[in-house]
């Protein structure tokens, strides 16, 4: 039986590290499955977030006893240090192009369809924004027998010219709680944004080398510490 956000909805730390589990896997596949500590470091990142949070190794390890108990994660034995990895498209029923827009609605929050094609560059090519809005739809019309809708279209906020999408994993969506669309959002990322995006995705593979090298050679590289 596929998860069901009715009965167990994900709350924001369990989101978040399910969905890091499942963006580091595409975008850095040579560091995973993940060690804990690589996991908060990615929970904690600045950029790519909304929200930002501020997660220590014990809420990680919380959310991952927990994420295990609904089979959407699963420990990996490493040489010394025990890894994870997601189980996201198995584990909720969808397809794998659908796990990588439900991933990143639980990362950076509601998106238009636009929006979503251009943040999931980096995990999955999707030939045009129809192509979006066709697993979009398809997520929000799921059966009842297959859990019910995992996605909703939200009504269009006041100045913006698209509605976003937002993600039913952390159960039914309060609107009067959603924060406005900011004007600039349809445009993406601002300058500096994306230079910071630039810079951590460097980071990560420089970091997937040495973990390979690592390998390699056979011994444990030395943990990053956490990001301020």
């Amino acid at each position: 039986m596929p998860f069901d956000p009715r009965s167990t909805p994900l709350n924001p730390v369990q989101a978040r590290v399910l969905a890091t589990l499942m963006e580091k896997a595409r975008t850095v596949p040579d560091s995973y499955p993940l060690s804990v500590n690589a996991l908060l470091n990615g929970c904690n990142q600045k950029s790519s977030r909304d929200p930002v949070m501020e997660l220590d190794e014990g809420d990680v390890q919380q959310a991952l006893d927990d994420l295990l108990r609904q089979s959407l994660v699963t420990p990996v034995s490493g040489n010394r240090t025990q890894r994870w990895e997601h189980n996201f498209p198995r584990g909720v029923g969808v397809p794998e192009q659908s796990a990588v827009l439900l991933s990143l609605l639980l990362l950076r929050g509601p998106q238009t369809a636009a929006e979503l094609r251009l943040n999931a560059e980096r995990w999955h090519r999707f030939a045009d924004i129809s192509s979006v809005e066709a697993f979009l739809d398809e997520l929000q019309e799921r059966s009842e027998e297959k859990g019910g809708p995992l996605v909703v279209l939200l009504p269009r906020a006041p100045g913006a010219r698209e509605p976003r999408w937002a993600t039913l994993l952390g159960g039914p969506i309060d609107l009067s709680a959603l924060p406005a669309a900011p004007a600039a959002r349809a445009a993406a990322s601002s300058g500096a944004e994306q230079r910071i995006a630039a810079l951590e995705a460097r980071v990560e593979q420089l970091e997937a080398q040495l973990h390979a090298l690592c390998q390699q050679l056979g011994v444990e590289p030395t943990s990053a510490p956490t990001q301020d």
